[in-house]
C-alpha cells in the first residue's frame, strides 16, 4: 500500500537569514537603510510595503529557491514588514526590486538575478552602483516589457511614480507629480529642528509684543 503525503501536510522551514552580512561595504549598507526608509516614508498609507534584505520565496515546498533583494517594493498587499515574503501566501511578486551593487557582485547582478526577477515578472530592476566600480554614471534599470527585460532611457520608475537621482553616494527619488524630492532621515530630522526654532523665535516675537504665544496657536 501506498502512502501519498501531501505538500500542504509537511511543515517546511523557511528561514528569515543564513548569517550573512548585510551588504558589503558600510557604502552599500547606507545606501540600502536610506533607500528603504524614504521609500517607506513614500508610501505610507498606501497598501505596499518596502522590505530590505530579507529572503523572497517564490516556490512553495522549496525553501532553497529564494532570494534576498537588497530592496524590494510590493504593492497590493498589506504594509508592514515581515520575517521573509512568501509569494504565494501574499499573492504577489514585487514590483520594483533594488540592487545595491559592486564589482564583486556584478555577475550575480547583472546575469543570474536579472534572470531571476525577469522570470518571475518583477516589473522594474534598478541596480545602484554606490562606489562606481562598474556602472556608468552608477545607475542602470530595466523594465519588463513583453515579458523581457529592457534598458530603463529616463531615469523613471514608472510603479513608484518616481525619478532616481544619483547624488553622491546615495539614491534619491523625486516625484513626478510635483517634483518634490524625497528627503532622506537626517534631512528630515534638519527639516524638523528648523522648524522648532522657527517656531521658537516666533512665540518669543509674539511675547514681546506682549500677545500669549498658547492664545495664537
Amino acid at each position: 500500500m501506498t502512502t501519498t503525503v501531501k505538500l500542504t501536510d509537511v511543515k517546511i522551514e523557511y528561514p528569515s537569514g543564513n548569517g550573512e552580512p548585510v551588504a558589503e561595504t558600510y557604502i552599500h549598507l547606507y545606501a540600502i537603510l536610506t533607500t528603504l526608509e524614504v521609500l517607506k516614508q513614500y508610501l505610507t498609507g498606501r497598501q505596499a510595503t518596502v522590505l530590505a534584505n530579507q529572503f523572497l520565496y517564490y516556490a512553495q515546498g522549496f525553501p532553497k529557491l529564494r532570494v534576498a533583494p537588497d530592496v524590494m517594493v510590493i504593492f497590493d498587499v498589506p504594509p508592514g514588514g515581515r520575517d521573509n515574503y512568501k509569494v504565494w501566501e501574499e499573492g504577489q511578486v514585487p514590483q520594483v526590486v533594488f540592487e545595491m551593487t559592486s564589482a564583486g557582485t556584478k555577475s550575480q547582478d547583472q546575469k543570474d538575478k536579472k534572470l531571476l526577477y525577469e522570470q518571475l515578472g518583477i516589473l522594474e530592476y534598478w541596480l545602484f552602483d554606490p562606489k562606481g566600480e562598474w556602472i556608468k554614471n552608477n545607475l542602470l534599470g530595466y523594465r519588463l516589457e513583453d515579458e523581457v527585460y529592457q534598458p530603463i532611457t529616463d531615469n523613471l520608475s514608472q510603479p513608484l511614480g518616481l525619478k532616481l537621482a544619483v547624488e553622491g553616494e546615495l539614491l534619491r527619488f523625486y516625484r513626478l507629480d510635483t517634483g518634490d524630492k524625497l528627503l532622506i532621515p537626517t534631512e528630515l530630522a534638519e527639516l524638523a529642528e528648523s522648524e522648532c526654532k522657527r517656531a521658537d523665535k516666533l512665540a518669543a516675537k509674539l511675547r514681546d509684543l506682549g500677545i500669549d504665544p498658547d492664545s495664537v496657536y
